[in-house]
């Protein structure tokens, strides 16, 4: 109740302030417009096109920073086209006139006057006739008590249906004041979201572009520096494990060679040592392979591969899952990254005795939480386990939070776009 009070009064209060406003954004809009379309062949009408644009990015301004209170949420705020660094002072100055937002301020003025200017009506006109109504009882009696002084009076009791049907007739009015209060919530709201969001749609169209613009480079850098550190990583696991066992498996073969002839039993035995080297070879290029690109991720699916990798891991991990058939290559690799790095995260610094890994579908993105009971204190600075996280997730668009405070537990989660 106090929030649609709150909201009311927020509603109200924008239908009034909009339109002193507006109606000034229209004149200014009009007048320009008019002057300098009319004045362009003799290149007054260039500066004065100029200044009506620049004049209307102040107006422009009140009127969006109005509208995140009605709708509830935040709007991107406009980023107007620069001249370049150096330039001249007239140059800058009409540079306004090749601003794609400028103009739009401009068709906002045109479009939301008449919506300002009704809803301005709508809500003025429904509070007093609602109030008047709720109060026609006091203000009756008063004119009813001083008709018995003054006669005159008499002929507005009988219009307004009075002297004998007063009671009958102030039951009627109240009842009609109530059923207007009943409806001014949905009444003013409605006024004040037909305004905001024209504005939102209008003053922010070509910012929200820009937002996602910039998002998209982002992501891309952001799948650039992963890609750049997973092959870092890979190459120091290539070259700190399988590149060392096979520089000494080299050697263990070229010893074999040196003992075939004078020492046959001794060849044998090394010859054993070198093949135990070439399967731990082997298992240790599996796993950075499972750490690249699974087959089993590829092969069977997300679910598949989260119950495999739990599996393995040297924590006992409890797996839950709601996930349904199949996404995108880059959204079950991003989870199944995310949960592996916090598996190895848990296993060799978290000295926890259990954790958990839960993956929901929430129909426009996957939600990734994995939590221990470790000590705590987990963190993404580099040089750590998490700091591969950040770049991952923003690549695929997603955000991730880590609460890990000194003692624990510590909880990760990750949201994944997969629409």
């Amino acid at each position: 109740m106090r929030r649609t009070l709150r909201q009311l009064g927020t509603d109200t209060a924008y239908n009034l302030s909009s339109f002193p406003i507006a109606l000034p954004a229209f004149i200014i809009s009009v007048v320009g417009f008019a002057l300098g379309i009319g004045t362009a062949v003799i290149w007054i009408g260039v500066p004065i096109m100029a200044a009506t644009l620049l004049t209307m990015r102040g107006i422009a301004a009140a009127g969006r920073a109005q509208i995140p209170f009605v709708i509830r949420r935040e709007i991107p705020k406009p980023r107007y086209k620069k001249a370049k660094a150096g330039s001249s002072v007239l140059r800058r100055f009409l540079t306004t006139l090749t601003d794609g937002q400028s103009w739009l301020n401009l068709l906002w003025a045109f479009t939301v006057f008449p919506v300002a200017a009704a809803a301005f009506a709508v809500t003025v006109t429904w509070w007093s006739v609602a109030i008047m109504s709720l109060l026609y009882p006091v203000y009756a009696w008063i004119i009813w008590m001083a008709a018995g002084e003054h006669h005159g009076l008499q002929y507005a009791t009988r219009w307004l249906g009075w002297g004998d049907s007063y009671l009958a007739a102030s039951m009627l009015v109240v009842i009609g004041g109530l059923i207007l209060t009943a409806l001014i919530p949905p009444v003013v709201r409605g006024c004040a979201l037909a305004q905001a969001w024209i504005g939102k749609g209008i003053l922010t169209s070509l910012s929200s572009l820009h937002e996602r613009i910039d998002a998209l480079a982002e992501s891309r850098d952001a799948a650039t520096s992963a890609e750049a550190d997973a092959l870092r990583r890979i190459e120091r696991d290539i070259h700190d494990g399988p590149q060392q066992r096979l520089v000494s498996l080299g050697m263990e073969l070229a010893r074999v060679k040196r003992q075939m002839r004078a020492n046959p039993e001794a060849a044998q035995q090394t010859l054993e040592e070198a093949i135990a080297q070439t399967r731990d070879t082997i298992d240790e290029l599996r796993a950075l392979s499972r750490g690249i690109a699974p087959p089993i991720l590829t092969d069977r699916g997300l679910e598949a591969a989260l119950a495999a990798l739990t599996a393995r891991s040297t924590v006992p991990v409890d797996l839950e899952t709601s996930v349904t058939g199949r996404y995108r290559s880059t959204v079950e690799s991003t989870v199944y990254f995310v949960v592996a790095e916090a598996l190895t995260n848990i296993s060799k610094h978290a000295q926890a005795t259990q954790a958990s890994v839960a993956v929901d579908d929430w129909g426009d993105r996957l939600v990734v939480s994995v939590g221990d009971n470790g000590t705590g204190g987990a963190h993404v600075s580099k040089g750590h386990g998490l700091s591969g996280l950040t770049d991952r997730i923003r690549a695929a668009e997603g955000e991730w939070t880590i609460d890990s405070p000194e003692g624990g537990p510590t909880v990760i989660v990750a949201e994944v776009p997969c629409a």
